[in-house]
């Protein structure tokens, strides 16, 4: 059974984990949960929408998703390993952590933890199953790993003006774009395409650009063999060092590393 498919069964035991590990490349639809969502990325890239802005979780990241927190799932391409945890909510008042949204890099531990619980894949697990425990010291590990979150937003817009901006940066993203020079394309002043940058993505045209490039860069990064230097030239940058500097800015890695690991 696949993710999709198993939304229905995951909130039927208020008191259970379910577990869920799932090798795809799809869309789950806007949905919630009555528990807590621990996910980990083993492989590829995922994708989270909450409230117009895209959260970018690239390969050996987890997240967590509060209870009732509604959502788009977005798996980015074949290779994308998602091992997800559905955890009961009835002691998550317990630490902040478990409140709010939060993308990290996972450690080793946890990623050995996680791996471990594929022998539940599929099903609900309760207090009257042999290793429960194993499931409570997981979740409770969480709030003290000490992981800076990773919080790599791409803003989302219904503005139809705004969404052909957006388009034409993707098509266009090696090429050396300047505020003024998209202001030109479009036909507005620099200062009305500032507002509209503001008023609908709440970011300033090159904090979205270098956003919208360091995203494409990661996808290209974990989803082909291309060398790096390429890989900075498609996303618009002159040189492979101020490349590698943002890239480090928004991953804490820099980009060989990070396609090593």
């Amino acid at each position: 059974m696949g993710l999709i498919a198993s939304l229905p069964e995951i909130d039927k035991k208020k008191d259970s984990v379910f577990v869920m590990h799932e090798k795809s490349e799809k869309l789950i639809p806007l949905h919630s949960h009555t528990k807590g969502q621990l996910s980990y990325v083993e492989g590829g890239i995922a994708y989270i929408t909450i409230d117009f802005k895209t959260y970018v979780v690239p390969a050996r990241h987890y997240f967590w998703i509060p209870q009732g927190m509604e959502h788009i799932l977005r798996i980015g391409y074949s290779a994308t390993v998602l091992r997800s945890l559905y955890f009961y909510a009835h002691d998550d008042q317990t630490d902040p952590f478990f409140s709010r949204l939060g993308i990290y890099p996972a450690s080793e531990l946890l990623i050995q933890m996680i791996n471990y619980t594929e022998r539940w894949d599929g099903r609900h697990v309760t207090v009257k199953d042999d290793n429960f425990e194993f499931l409570i010291a997981l979740k409770n590990i969480l709030p003290q790993l000490n992981n800076k979150a990773l919080p790599i937003i791409l803003p989302v817009t219904d503005n139809e003006q705004m969404q052909k901006i957006i388009r034409y940066l993707e098509k266009n993203m090696a090429e050396a774009l300047t505020a003024k020079s998209i202001s030109s394309q479009f036909n507005l002043s620099e200062r009305s395409m500032s507002r509209l940058f503001q008023a609908t993505l709440h970011m300033s045209f090159l904090q979205y650009l270098k956003t919208l490039r360091m995203v494409k860069a990661i996808e290209l990064i974990l989803k082909t063999q291309q060398p790096i230097g390429d890989i900075a030239f498609a996303v618009g940058y002159n040189t492979i060092s101020s490349f590698s500097d943002a890239f480090q800015d928004f991953t804490h890695a820099r980009p060989t590393d990070f396609r090593k690991n």
